[in-house]
Formats: C-alpha cells, sequence, structure tokens
C-alpha cells in the first residue's frame, strides 16, 4: 500500500476521533473557543517533539523559514482557529454525524472560492455535482416543501454554522498548501513537520491570549480539562501532520476523494458512541452531499 494512501486513512482516523474529543469537551466545562484552545495547546509540544527527533534522526538541519512561509501559516492558521469553533458550535445544534458532513461542505467552497479569486474555471459536471450537495444541505437543514420554510432552513443556526466551518477549513487548506511548499526542503514529512509545527504555536498563543481577555478561566478549565484535552492535542498533531503529508506525495484530488471515509467514521461514531439518532432524512442528506463532494473531486 502506497504511502499516500496510508497518511490519508490516518488522517481521517485521527480526525474523527479528535472531533469526537473536542465534543466532549465542549459539552463539558469548556466553551467552544476553550476546546479549539486546548487542541492548539497540547497539540503544540507534541509537534515541536515529533519535529524535533525527525531532524535529528534524518540529519537534516533546521530549514530557514521565508517572511512568505510565515505569513500563509498565519493565514491558514486564523481560517483553522475559525472553522474549528464554528465546527464545535455546530455539534450543539445537530448530532456528531451531521456536524462533520456539513463541515465537509468545504470541498465544494474550495471550488468556488477557485472560481472568485483565482478564475478557475468549473465545467458542466463539477456545477451539477455543487447542486447535488446543495440538495443534500436541504435535506440535512430539515426544510419542509415550502419556499418560506426552504428559506428558513437555509438560514438555521445550524446549517450556517457547519457551512461556515467548511468555508474557513477551506481557507486554511490553501495557507496550509502555500506554506508548505514555502519551506525549503525536497522532503515532505519535513515539510509538513515544519508547518505543523509553527503553526500549531501561533494558534495556541493567539487563542490563549484571546481567552485571557474574553473569557477569563478557560486556559485554567483546559489545564483540569488535561485527561481528555492531552489526547485531544495528540489526535490533533497526528492527524494534520497524516493530511500534510498526503498532500505532498498525492494530488489533492485523491486525497480529499480517500478521506471522505471521515463520513463514514463518523456516522459511526455518532451512532455507537454518542448513542445519537441519525433519521432516514439526514441518512439521505449525507448520502447527497457525499455523493456531490466525490463527483466534484473527478470532475475537477
Amino acid at each position: 500500500m502506497e504511502l499516500w494512501i496510508i497518511a490519508t486513512l490516518s488522517a481521517a482516523t485521527f480526525q474523527t476521533v479528535r472531533f469526537m474529543l473536542q465534543k466532549l469537551l465542549a459539552g463539558g466545562t469548556l466553551s467552544a473557543p476553550g476546546s479549539t484552545f486546548a487542541r492548539f495547546a497540547y497539540a503544540a509540544p507534541a509537534a515541536f517533539l515529533v519535529t524535533a527527533a525527525y531532524l535529528y534522526y534524518s540529519d537534516q538541519a533546521l530549514p530557514v523559514l521565508s517572511v512568505r512561509f510565515w505569513g500563509w501559516a498565519a493565514f491558514g492558521g486564523l481560517g483553522q482557529i475559525l472553522a474549528t469553533v464554528l465546527v464545535v458550535l455546530t455539534f450543539a445544534e445537530r448530532n456528531f454525524a451531521v456536524g462533520i458532513t456539513l463541515k465537509k461542505t468545504e470541498v465544494l467552497q474550495t471550488a468556488l472560492l477557485g472560481v472568485i479569486l483565482l478564475g478557475e474555471m468549473i465545467s458542466l459536471g463539477g456545477w451539477l455535482a455543487i447542486a447535488i450537495g446543495l440538495a443534500g444541505v436541504l435535506m440535512l437543514s430539515q426544510t419542509p416543501g415550502s419556499a418560506e420554510a426552504l428559506w428558513k432552513g437555509l438560514r438555521s443556526r445550524a446549517v450556517l454554522l457547519g457551512v461556515s466551518s467548511g468555508f474557513f477549513f477551506a481557507i486554511a487548506g490553501v495557507g496550509y498548501r502555500a506554506a508548505t511548499l514555502a519551506v525549503p526542503s525536497e522532503d515532505p514529512v519535513l515539510r509538513a513537520a515544519m508547518a505543523l509545527t509553527c503553526v500549531t504555536a501561533m494558534q495556541a498563543l493567539a487563542m490563549a491570549l484571546w481567552l485571557r481577555y474574553r473569557e477569563p478561566g478557560q486556559i485554567t478549565k483546559a489545564w483540569r480539562a488535561r485527561k481528555t484535552a492531552l489526547w485531544l492535542g495528540l489526535t490533533s498533531m497526528a492527524g494534520t501532520l497524516s493530511w500534510f503529508t498526503a498532500f505532498t506525495l498525492q494530488t489533492a484530488a485523491y486525497v480529499y476523494a480517500l478521506g471522505q471515509v471521515e463520513l463514514i467514521l463518523s456516522l459511526a461514531a455518532s451512532v455507537l458512541f454518542f448513542r445519537e439518532t441519525v433519521t432516514r432524512r439526514e441518512f439521505g442528506g449525507i448520502a447527497l452531499l457525499t455523493l456531490s463532494i466525490l463527483a466534484l473531486i473527478l470532475v475537477t
């Protein structure tokens, strides 16, 4: 089995576990920003140790990072912070599987951002895939048949939060891809590790400053929740490193396609672990949205 396949499956698995842990933390004593801080704060030291160990055992020098790298890393890091807060808030509105599926609209929104920001063209098949995705979102919004109810459903808090998280995850992906490519090394693992270490350190610092002034007490609560938060940080670090490694070894289309296994894992977690009920309508919406994402990947 090729390394990029192993890395992608690893990323999807770790990411599912990480979101499960974040849902647990956000449902307890930590707020959505507090659980987001815990993710980055506990991931940063682990990322630093992994990168240092890799540099030592591969006998490589520490790359000199450019201003361009730091700019893209900050851009992607901010997008991921906002996306993570929004997806955790989505979990409070709907079940775990639906929250992850709405977050997965990041693939569709990446294509739209390409059209708007880069002038890239999307084929007729691509627009058809987007239309199928919209139908899936409508089903997940629990919208009845009337036009008034349709608009109300699209404006529901769960849909707005979930789709917004997908938008900021798309922003994060663009920033991380550019930052990884800006690392002066031919080693894809080192590129991924350097980007991961720098980004998580900046994110932990930014979230600490935010919580210190906006939500006093959350940092202390994150420390008290360290038995769970530590695993949140470790799975976050492992998942992100796996994603970065996969993208340096294979085209994004194949990685995204294989990464949709996360939807299956999240559905299993929703039913088996959280004991949540997934309705037939939600099953249908998840299936349509998954179909649209895979179709879009295949035609682009």
